[in-house]
């Protein structure tokens, strides 16, 4: 007789003459059930978002951006803004929201006054506000896709890496501001020609963030040994390398949606904007700073809301970036 079964002999009588003895049994070796590890079932986007929610600020963000949506976007359909609706009519000018409501009786249209051409203020924010989201939104999309994908190329290439560099330098080194201006004064201030030149080089700097991102994880155990085993480049990219970056993705966009709207109310503000046909908060707040002592009603409510979309944009992205670090999900 082995010792093994010895041993579960004497194990096995203990076990009989003392019944309240539990301490020591044995278990079958190739039981399926002595595997089995009991564990909570994991959900990364749920547990992303049940930390987005804890933060009940969240919930009044994004009420306050729903209802910003609402009005740029359905009050336009509804109701198109019409600059030089009342031109003919000089009783109609810079009246303020208590001498609009007297002229006009109660009305939403009028409910911020009117401009300098008899225009309603509040539909001419409106219309403003869903150019300066539209072109947040686009501009973002574009540089974010074009970023993150040479990014990891030029992150994961050594050989692409140089040719970049090169690229890199030289562009980095002209100032971004002045290299919109150029563009809008030669191919026109329309609003996909203030696009082109938002998104001509905008990826640049994305893309180099992301590159030294990349690099990091390249080289760690689990992607080199990916790439012994013969894993295709693509793969190793958007399988081993990219998920890694969600957070620092998000962290990025949150900072990229409203610089895009603070750039078109700066470059608007400054005359090399969007054309004049073309409804914008810059342009609004251009065209009343000169009396906005006079007329405060022209002036402060396009900066209040220019100001609402960005510091929304802004918090909410740099809540969902931190919701979306593994390491909050604890």
């Amino acid at each position: 007789m082995s010792e093994y079964t010895q041993n579960k002999a004497v194990f096995a009588d203990n076990a009989a003459n003392s019944k309240d003895d539990s301490l020591f049994y044995f278990i079958d070796k190739n039981s399926i059930e002595a595997e089995k590890i009991t564990a909570p079932r994991y959900s990364y986007w749920r547990s992303v978002f049940r930390v987005f929610f804890k933060k009940k600020v969240n919930f009044v963000l994004i009420g306050l951006l729903l209802l910003i949506f609402l009005a740029a976007f359905v009050i336009p359909a509804f109701a198109p803004y019409a600059p030089y609706e009342n031109v003919t009519d000089a009783t109609s000018f810079n009246l303020s929201p208590a001498k609009a409501i007297n002229k006009y009786g109660f009305s939403l249209k009028y409910l911020l006054g009117t401009g300098g051409m008899g225009n309603s203020i509040l539909y001419g924010i409106c219309s403003s506000a869903r150019t300066s989201l539209m072109l947040a939104v686009i501009c973002a999309a574009i540089n974010m896709t074009i970023g993150i994908i040479l990014g990891a190329v030029w992150g994961y290439s050594k050989r692409f890496d140089q040719f970049m560099l090169v690229i890199y330098n030289i562009l980095a080194n002209v100032p971004y501001i002045l290299m919109i201006s150029v563009l809008v004064y030669i191919i026109g201030s329309g609003f996909w020609s203030f696009v082109f030149a938002l998104t001509v080089t905008g990826w640049l700097g994305i893309s180099y963030f992301f590159r030294t991102q990349v690099m990091i994880i390249r080289d760690r155990e689990y992607s080199l040994a990916s790439r012994c085993l013969g894993t295709p480049i693509p793969r190793m990219i958007t399988k081993n390398i990219l998920p890694f970056l969600t957070s620092v993705t998000v962290t990025l966009l949150a900072t990229e949606l409203p610089s895009y709207i603070s750039m078109e109310v700066f470059l608007s503000y400054i005359g090399v904007g969007l054309s004049a046909n073309v409804p914008s908060l810059g342009r609004m707040i251009q065209e009343a700073q000169s009396a906005f002592m006079i007329y405060p009603w022209e002036f402060w409510p396009p900066v209040a809301v220019a100001a609402a979309i960005t510091i929304i944009l802004y918090v909410l992205g740099q809540n969902l970036a931190d919701a979306t670090d593994p390491r909050t999900h604890m």
